[in-house]
């Protein structure tokens, strides 16, 4: 993990030239140039977060070291200064972990939208109501965030679960929120469909595509094969009587692409090259990771979607995430779209590993 010591030391320094550019701002030769105002404002404006984040620390940090001396040196004020330790220390940490993420340098994807794309893998039925599941834990969040979640294509079972599903989640940072939720997803619970109540442990598999601009990644038509056909699915909103689906086949890289929620054969398509360019540009990335081995590939892990990143254990109420150590036992809860504590705490690790690694 950083050394806090070293990342204070930094802090310190953004600090000192957080206040030379406020000094800046008021001489009379910068206030009169527009041009170089604007220049100054912008700066300042970037190291904001982090200067009040570690002001805000540095009172924090000073008041509980002023209440441990009057724990230890007043017995009429000890009761008072050991309740306002127990407010302050958690928030002591929150902070550090905070001032390590506002360190990193921030990752351009992160004010990105996201296709969201859940696979059923081993496990057969089970699997397949697990990614159901998992489909409606992450759309909980993104309503408890105010996002906008929008299937692009879903193939569904009979039992309710789903084979495979794709969606695009809008909003605000919704890219720096999830990206680490991409890999192998394990469950072990009871399946419904258990006669002598064994557990069984099935997986599915997530990705997590930021999405990219049209100019981002250019597509030549004759490079794509388009196929339409009419909508299935378990019935509903998901079958029409038209042949609306497209799927698209982007020929050099092999890449398919499928979209067929919507009822016009020309949204569906768009939705289609927009899923294409953000698979085109993961897989772009993908493979400048292992030629580069950069900073995003440290930050992130290999990004190999066949690493098995989580477990989650139902008879113990119980989430693990093998790549921190981290274990939960509040799974009901996450499974509600309660994620914050875990992606808090994946963000703040992976913040720490790149500044380990800096």
């Amino acid at each position: 993990m950083i050394d806090l010591v070293g990342a204070l030391r930094r802090l310190e320094d953004v600090e000192t030239h957080y206040r030379r550019l406020e000094d800046d701002m008021g001489r009379s030769e910068v206030y009169s140039n527009p041009d170089r105002l604007r220049e100054v404002s912008k700066e300042r404006a970037e190291l904001e977060d982090r200067v009040n984040a570690y002001r805000e620390y540095r009172d924090v940090a000073r008041a509980i070291v002023e209440n441990e001396e009057l724990s230890r040196t007043d017995p009429g004020l000890r009761e008072m200064a050991e309740d306002e330790l127990a407010r302050l220390r958690p928030r002591r940490e929150g902070l550090e972990k905070r001032l390590v993420q506002l360190l990193v340098p921030e990752d351009p994807l992160d004010k990105k939208d996201i296709f969201l794309e859940i696979r059923a893998g081993t496990g057969g039925d089970e699997a397949a109501l697990f990614a159901a599941d998992l489909f409606r834990m992450y759309t909980r969040f993104a309503e408890r965030r105010k996002w906008d979640v929008e299937i692009v294509s879903i193939s569904e079972t009979e039992l309710k679960g789903v084979k495979e599903v794709v969606a695009q989640i809008r909003g605000r940072r919704v890219y720096s929120h999830l990206k680490f939720e991409g890999g192998v997803h394990r469950v072990q619970r009871v399946p419904e469909t258990e006669a002598q109540g064994r557990i069984h442990t099935s997986a599915v598999t997530v990705a997590v595509l930021p999405e990219v601009d049209d100019v981002d990644i250019r597509i030549d038509e004759s490079d794509l094969r388009v196929d339409t056909y009419r909508a299935s699915g378990a019935g509903g909103q998901h079958i029409n009587k038209t042949d609306s689906a497209v799927r698209l086949t982007h020929l050099p890289t092999g890449i398919v692409v499928a979209c067929q929620d919507e009822r016009s054969q020309l949204k569906n398509r768009a939705k289609a090259m927009k899923v294409l360019r953000a698979r085109m540009a993961e897989q772009a990335r993908e493979e400048a990771d292992k030629l580069e081995q950069d900073a995003r590939r440290a930050m992130v892990g290999t990004g190999d979607r066949s690493e098995r990143i989580r477990t989650y254990n139902f008879p113990q109420n119980r989430l693990t995430d093998h790549r921190i150590g981290l274990t939960l036992y509040k799974l009901e809860a996450i499974m509600e779209g309660e994620m914050d504590d875990l992606l808090s705490a994946l963000q703040a690790y992976f913040a720490a590993q790149a500044l380990a690694a800096d």
